[in-house]
């Protein structure tokens, strides 16, 4: 047997008329016209074969059969509020904001964030990206990615990797002509630099005590990811990090011809202000970063 159950618009203009005893505060609760939820309420009464209200000048006063059908009404509306408010609740998702550099959001943290989004659907990601070092006085955020030393006074950090810098080209160029075997080879190339990490070439020279090569000639890319695309492309040899190349190295887009690694002693950090209570959402994401970035061994 289904509901009887009258339709919603005039009992909905009832319970407000009734609660407020008044069409015109009615009226203004419902974005109405007064006009209108005095139609409604006659509906419902010709509906239901009984007169809810005494109209008088100016006023309307619930009658006996009224007033009893409110109180009773207004527990089911009660109830549907809180059910809607609880459904709601579940499927409201935390927003947390991360600005973190186009490179490694775009080869470190992205290809990662699948797994966090199935494992979390309660939290949602926005990902901004950007270069200036962030400030988070200034700055709509919660929390960033930078690198450095990991010493900022008034942040909680934790570390993801340490920078280290390899030279990265395409299959094709590696095996010349000319081979690629020794970093004096690299005279007779194109380096491919990133504008957002201008030293990188004359770092990585310096510290294979290379003096042969002019760390400054070659081409010039906004960003690592582009300098890259573009080694791939067969264009150089780019100055890579094995974490953001790392996927392009196994599947053979790109190769390090020359097998000589430079640490850096600078890394990747995440990073949240100090100075503010630490959010669930943020103890979630750092508590997952963690574990991607530093898996545990296995046992055995």
């Amino acid at each position: 047997m289904g509901w009887q159950l009258p339709s919603l618009n005039p009992l909905k203009a009832f319970e407000a008329a009734g609660r407020h005893g008044s069409l015109t505060r009615a009226a203004k609760e419902l974005h109405v016209t007064q006009g209108a939820v005095s139609r409604q309420v006659r509906l419902l009464e010709t509906e239901l074969g009984v007169r809810l209200f005494e109209r008088r000048h100016r006023l309307i006063v619930l009658t006996p059969e009224g007033e009893q059908y409110l109180a009773d009404i207004s527990a089911a509306f009660a109830t549907i509020d809180q059910a809607t408010a609880r459904l709601q609740s579940r499927r409201r998702r935390a927003v947390l904001k991360i600005q973190a550099y186009t490179t490694f959001a775009m080869r470190w943290l992205i290809p990662r964030l699948p797994e966090f989004n199935e494992a979390h659907p309660e939290i949602e990601v926005q990902l901004s990206a950007s270069t200036r070092d962030v400030n988070f006085d200034r700055d709509d955020l919660d929390a960033a990615i930078r690198s450095g030393n990991g010493q900022w006074p008034g942040l909680h950090v934790l570390h993801l990797c340490q920078c280290v810098l390899i030279p990265v080209t395409s299959p094709s160029l590696a095996t010349g002509p000319p081979k690629l075997h020794t970093p004096a080879d690299l005279a007779r190339t194109t380096l491919l630099h990133s504008l957002a990490r201008p030293h990188d070439w004359a770092t990585w020279l310096a510290g294979t005590d290379c003096g042969d090569v002019d760390p400054e000639r070659g081409l010039r890319f906004e960003s690592s990811s582009l300098a890259y695309e573009a080694a791939m492309q067969g264009l150089g040899v780019a100055i890579g990090q094995p974490e953001l190349v790392r996927s392009d190295l196994r599947s053979g887009r790109l190769v390090a011809p020359i097998d000589r690694e430079v640490e850096l002693p600078e890394g990747y950090y995440f990073v949240w202000p100090g100075g503010r209570p630490e959010s669930p959402k943020i103890q979630v994401f750092r508590d997952w970063l963690e574990q991607t970035a530093h898996p545990a061994a296995p046992e055995g």
